[in-house]
């Protein structure tokens, strides 16, 4: 398909903000997700929309470059603010992709995916200096944000590739639901004026590229619900339930904020609107505190971020598309944040060539409402500790014993004993209660190749063969024999 006006593209990135956390999604919400409400009357939500992985590194990779993040060097867990860059040096993003179609194209926001920091001789972070393979080597023309998650240090603003004011302090740790690690800050850095520069900044974005004779590409990626939880005063016990849920309303708020500037410089009917999260909500947030309001971020699906169950990658997804997306549409299509990349492609007419965004698979059809038939055979998904998932249809097979991330069993004695997979049949139990890898060994089987396949493929994708980044053989593989020709 060819888009005679291609169009703007707003893509908002929360940041550990459940499935259940929207009331268009749950309407047992105690969350009354207002403005993402309206988003969803005017395009389409979908309920099963799943990140690749259920941490915030890892989906990140996913969306922006269309491959699985377990395909890059990180196997496991998530990098910090001062880590080295996880995305290939030359890898082709959606950034890039779009910005050589002639989109004028901004990251604001945290970017979470590492970056080569100049450094002094003794190793130390010369903060001076420029930084390389961040977001404007990767498509970008503007920047700005932060390294990593707002609880990593160094606090500091980041424009384009360098620091806006080298750090001058050090912050001690906060704990609670205003968790941050100790570290290094800039004179011009608060922790709660973060979340309102940020939208701000994604205003003014919006506004400056209006009129440039240019579509433009904004990707939004959000500090918040994330910890440090802190909610700006006038949303501080609107919710009803705590300060994450009051953080959950300050992010919607944005999402109405953004959506009224478009609306105010005309090109709300040009402009595709994305809302999504990373991965699902946090422990961090207090989850027992919630249920006892009776709020469940995680909707009924167990699990939460980190782990390997539908609460931890299953996640928001709304998008509106005036004049494409039909309104108050619902989509029950599995999807996989990784899809951006392909869709973009097929949005601009471009062929982006068997080397890139080898997991992506467009939803252009989805959105339209022309997909008769499921856009993906199977999706791959990875806990915090690198073990894996596959889901087909009706069935997912988990490679691993417990829940691969924080909930119970966790990763070591609490799995003692149990079964080595989990196969559950999420159209009967989708809240995962009943492991039925016993009854349907054929199952196991079908799904153990098929992930097997698509790993030592290099790709989902048809297509030639591709090399996955870093060693060949996994720790997590071990259903794989140890002479397979990987």
């Amino acid at each position: 398909m060819n888009v005679p006006s291609l169009p703007n593209i707003v893509y908002v990135l929360a940041d550990d903000m459940g499935y259940g956390d929207l009331s268009c999604l749950n309407p047992d919400s105690r969350i009354r997700t207002t403005h993402l409400d309206d988003l969803a009357r005017d395009g389409m939500r979908f309920t099963d929309a799943h990140a690749s992985s259920a941490v915030c590194t890892p989906s990140r990779y996913s969306i922006l470059t269309g491959r699985y993040n377990w395909r890059s060097q990180l196997k496991s867990g998530v990098t910090w603010g001062d880590s080295g860059p996880v995305i290939e040096a030359g890898r082709m993003t959606v950034a890039s992709l779009l910005r050589s179609h002639g989109y004028t194209t901004a990251c604001i926001g945290k970017w979470h995916l590492g970056w080569d920091w100049s450094r002094r001789k003794d190793g130390t972070i010369d903060y001076a200096g420029p930084i390389r393979q961040g977001p404007t080597a990767f498509g970008f023309d503007r920047f700005f944000g932060l390294a990593a998650s707002l609880d990593m240090p160094p606090y500091i603003w980041v424009e384009n590739d360098r620091v806006t004011v080298p750090p001058d302090h050090v912050v001690p740790a906060s704990e609670g639901l205003e968790f941050w690690r100790q570290g290094p800050a800039g004179p011009d850095f608060c922790h709660s004026g973060v979340l309102p520069r940020l939208i701000q900044e994604g205003e003014d974005f919006i506004r400056s590229s209006v009129g440039a004779g240019k579509p433009f590409f904004l990707y939004l990626p959000l500090t918040a619900p994330h910890t440090p939880i802190l909610p700006s005063a006038r949303f501080r016990g609107r919710s009803g339930t705590n300060a994450y849920g009051d953080f959950c309303l300050e992010v919607d708020d944005a999402v109405g904020r953004l959506r009224r500037v478009l609306e105010s410089c005309g090109q709300a009917d040009q402009t595709v609107f994305i809302f999504t999260s990373d991965n699902g909500c946090s422990p961090m947030a207090d989850l027992a505190a919630l249920e006892r309001l009776g709020h469940h971020p995680s909707c009924h699906f167990r699990g939460h971020k980190a782990d390997i169950y539908e609460g931890g990658h299953r996640i928001p997804l709304l998008v509106s598309w005036p004049g494409v997306i039909e309104p108050g549409s619902t989509c029950d299509q599995t999807v996989c944040l990784s899809d951006l990349f392909a869709t973009c492609a097929e949005i601009v007419g471009a062929d982006p060539g068997p080397g890139a965004g080898e997991d992506s698979f467009s939803n252009l059809d989805v959105w339209r409402g022309l997909a008769s038939l499921p856009v993906r055979e199977s999706t791959i998904h990875s806990s915090i500790d690198g073990s894996f998932s596959i889901r087909a249809g009706r069935w997912k097979l988990e490679m691993c014993a417990g829940s691969g991330g924080w909930s119970f069993p966790r990763p070591g004695p609490e799995c003692a004993g149990l079964p080595l997979v989990q196969l559950y049949d999420l159209e009967a139990d989708p809240g995962e209660r009943l492991n039925v890898h016993d009854r349907h060994p054929e199952v196991v089987r079908r799904l153990r190749d098929l992930l097997t396949a698509q790993i030592v493929a290099g790709r989902s994708t048809p297509g030639p063969r591709q090399s996955n980044t870093g060693p060949s053989h996994w720790p997590e593989l071990w259903w794989i024999p140890p002479n397979h020709p990987l």
